[in-house]
């Protein structure tokens, strides 16, 4: 960004006009390239897992780019116009706050998962006078006697929650970091558009990670279930253990944890 923001200040037009576009280029491609980071990553996949679906897949990484878009906004709204950056001490709680959430997140996964797997019925068979039993798992999302419906609200079954998560991050991390390079942009309609096309990289790049994501768990729903189960237990428990390592990168090797006591 220091580049562009040079350009900017130089009073050759055809350069400034430059300097402008290739700011808002790199704004698209550090907001795709934003979508791919380990953390933004591993909490979207575990949102993604409960879903047996692609586009409904692909959808929670839109709605994720959404919130995180519409955090960055506001927040960068506020820092470009009164032209203060974020302090250190918050960017790093936000981070730490960040890990706290993979955590849950990987919990909810692992817990929907085991729940998902133990759900099975028992059937009594007699055949010439023999009986006999065998058990059958069974997810609650596929009951045999459930109605199915000619149309659904694929937003509103997914819910808020990737919404609520690509907030989070869009409050933290290079996201906030972002945010403050904005005020160095002399203008702040320029500093706003940089914004929302970030935010359109994020919510591009996340839909189709997401949607990549979430290819093993729908090919695998297709065909044994108990498989996509171990999956979302697979995504929840390394969740878990993502979240513990970040919060001790963030919170205890950092120093931030030892600042409270």
């Amino acid at each position: 960004m220091i580049g562009p923001t040079v350009l900017l200040a130089t009073e050759n037009v055809p350069a400034a006009n430059a300097g402008v576009l290739y700011a808002l280029f790199l704004g698209l491609v550090y907001g795709l390239k934003h979508s791919t980071e380990a953390d933004h990553i591993v909490a979207v996949s575990t949102i993604v897992s409960e879903h047996r679906k692609l586009s409904r897949a692909a959808l929670v990484g839109a709605l994720w780019g959404a919130g995180h878009t519409t955090s960055l906004f506001v927040v960068g709204a506020f820092v470009l116009a009164l032209r203060a950056a974020i302090p250190d001490l918050m960017r790093d709680w936000l981070e730490f706050g960040v890990s706290l959430m993979i955590i849950t997140l990987g919990v909810i996964a692992l817990t929907r998962g085991i729940r998902k797997r133990a759900d099975f019925h028992v059937h009594r068979h007699s055949h010439d006078g023999f009986e006999h039993t065998h058990v059958h798992f069974h997810e609650h999302d596929t009951e045999h006697s459930k109605p199915t419906s000619t149309h659904s609200h694929a937003i509103k079954q997914i819910g808020f929650k990737p919404i609520i998560v690509g907030s989070v991050h869009g409050l933290a991390g290079s996201g906030i970091l972002t945010v403050a390079v904005m005020t160095q942009i002399p203008s702040v309609a320029l500093g706003l558009l940089y914004l929302l096309i970030f935010g359109a990289g994020s919510i591009i790049g996340m839909l189709l990670m997401s949607g990549l994501i979430g290819l093993p768990f729908v090919l695998s729903a297709k065909r044994v279930s108990g498989i996509s189960n171990g999956l979302q237990i697979a995504a929840g428990v390394f969740s878990v253990a993502f979240g513990f390592w970040y919060a001790y990168h963030t919170g205890i090797a950092t120093g931030l944890l030892r600042s409270i006591f």
